[in-house]
């Protein structure tokens, strides 16, 4: 059953504590530490499967929910800038099960049940959930560079409160709970103009209790609706999510339009541009995190582990051993809220990480608690070491991997050349108006910033830091900004400023003003033409505006 790990054995030291890879060691710390609490306890029967080979060794996944017609499979396609086999799109509800989208060199269809018997694919222990979900369950294989580096699941449409969830023939929730402990992103589609959440829907959000931090939001096709109305509707989607999302945290919500058609309405399309560049960067940021969020699942999952001993344990010790048995177990399952909190002030543990309470007296009914085992110090000592000092060395690791190895990126599809060219976010913008320009662009505006310059009386060319300050700090920016500003315009860092660092201060102000940020140095087209090396660069550049002084 778990025969990769006896492939373990490079890479380590004599003690068996070293591993080439960050991976390598996740397997052999769960096989070791972590399993044989989780076999001890039925961990397996009451919470997740046990882990295997694939679930370490998978690429990123992204799953994507929605109610009909939000977008998701055409969110697919804008991402991939092409069809896949298995693609329908259309306003009404035509995704009807799970599907895949993976990498793959010949493309085609694979059905569910050929899918879980495949060791190479992480889906193995989705057949516990019978025929009827894996009829409804297929991998498609692409080949796109997208998907070198992620994959996407993308799920049944939810049309109806409660329709899929009655007629499915599985449990929807717990499939989307199995997928949301194991993948790495989850976005929930809306669309700007149906944002009401089901009943259905807002139980397949909570299926995602313990998730949060994987959760994203996407606001789609906000070109449909003007500045005004997308107000109200980003107002209306916070207040609908809070009800259904029960953290301290505001969950990131990106909007804009996810598809290859002209905006119809473009007065936001700045705003657009910059949330698909900040969703991009998010998805980009998976494969170099991922071994960050399998180690910080494996955290989560022991610590569940551990609780989950504690109260299989404790329940063992309450039962009496000859009479009775029946009624101490009904009175101990009445109680389960009440132990939870004996073992909470007993062990320590934070009530987050106790299971949940209604779910577990419910599976508890099927169990004879004679036959539980009782606490073996031993197994949970081990998880404890594991936690407190195994853990620690795989962190290290992994600074070390990402220091000596160049990150791995999302390329291709829509990710391809996103930052490069003048179609990139902010090219022609802010700092860099002017980048490709053959004249000094603050020489267009030099007439204005001169007339203020030789107003605050220049002593031999240049105006000292005290008038300059005067003049700046009516642009009301803090001083902080200023500073900066005042150290990139100082180019020659003799504490004044001759008419050209006058002009580029006042420059730098105006891009401020205009919202966009400033940046570390200054770039090499607002040099002003006469502190550039290259003299011949200021010979030609003064013969663009008049240089004197009268």
């Amino acid at each position: 059953m778990f025969s990769w790990v006896k492939q373990e054995q490079g890479g380590r030291n004599k003690d068996g504590e070293m591993y080439q890879t960050v991976t390598e060691g996740l397997q052999s710390l769960y096989l070791k530490k972590l399993l044989p609490l989780e076999e001890t306890y039925l961990f397996h029967d009451f919470h997740s499967p046990a882990l295997e080979a694939a679930d370490f060794q998978s690429k990123p996944m992204v799953l994507l929910v929605g109610q009909y017609s939000t977008g998701k499979t055409t969110f697919i396609r804008y991402l991939l800038e092409q069809d896949f086999p298995g693609m329908r799109i259309g306003p009404e509800p035509t995704t009807d099960g799970f599907i895949a989208v993976m990498y793959g060199e010949n493309e085609g269809i694979i059905p569910g049940n050929a899918l879980v018997v495949d060791p190479k694919k992480p889906f193995r222990k989705l057949n516990a959930f019978g025929n009827s979900f894996l009829n409804r369950f297929l991998c498609t294989h692409v080949t796109n560079s997208v998907l070198d580096s992620n994959s996407v699941l993308d799920d049944p449409q939810l049309y109806s409160e409660r329709m899929n969830f009655l007629s499915a023939g599985y449990d929807f929730a717990e499939v989307l709970r199995w997928f949301g402990e194991r993948v790495d992103r989850i976005i929930l589609l809306f669309d700007a103009h149906k944002l009401d959440i089901s009943d259905e829907f807002s139980e397949a959000i909570r299926a995602f209790k313990g998730q949060d931090d994987k959760i994203r939001v996407v606001l789609n096709k906000a070109d449909q609706v003007d500045t005004q109305q997308l107000m109200r509707v980003y107002g209306a989607l916070m207040w609908s999510l809070g009800k259904v999302i029960n953290t301290p945290e505001v969950v990131r919500v990106y909007l804009g339009s996810f598809w290859g058609k002209p905006l119809q309405n473009s007065e936001n399309r700045r705003l657009f541009e910059a949330e698909s560049q900040d969703l991009f960067k998010d998805i980009q940021s998976l494969p170099r995190n991922a071994a960050l969020r399998k180690l910080n699942d494996l955290i989560k999952r022991a610590r569940l582990a551990k609780v989950h001993a504690y109260i299989i344990s404790y329940l063992k010790k309450e039962m009496p051993s000859l009479f009775g048995r029946e009624k101490k177990k009904e009175e101990l399952i009445s109680r389960l809220p009440e132990i939870y909190c004996i073992l909470q002030r007993e062990h320590h543990i934070s009530p987050g990480d106790f299971p949940n309470v209604t779910k577990m007296q419910d599976m508890l009914q099927h169990y004879d608690f004679n036959k539980f085992p009782s606490l073996k110090i031993k197994l949970v000592e081990s998880v404890d070491k594991m936690l407190a000092t195994k853990i620690a060395s795989l962190m290290s690791m992994i600074r070390e991997e990402e220091s000596k190895a160049p990150p791995a990126m999302v390329s291709g599809g829509a990710f391809e050349g996103s930052q490069e060219g003048p179609f990139g976010q902010g090219y022609g913008e802010g700092i860099s108006a002017g980048a490709d320009a053959e004249d000094w662009i603050v020489s267009r505006e030099k007439h204005r910033y001169d007339e203020i310059f030789y107003m605050l009386m220049p002593i031999n060319g240049k105006i000292t830091g005290v008038n300059a300050k005067k003049e700046m700090m009516n642009s009301r920016l803090p001083n902080t900004v200023l500073g900066k500003i005042w150290k990139l315009a100082d180019c020659d860092r003799d504490g004044m400023l001759d008419d050209e660092e006058f002009a580029l201060a006042q420059h730098l102000i105006k891009v401020k003003l205009e919202g966009y940020e400033l940046p570390g140095e200054l770039p090499e087209h607002l040099v002003p033409p006469a502190h550039r090396k290259n003299p011949t660069d200021a010979d030609e550049n003064n013969t663009l505006y008049n240089h004197s002084e009268d």
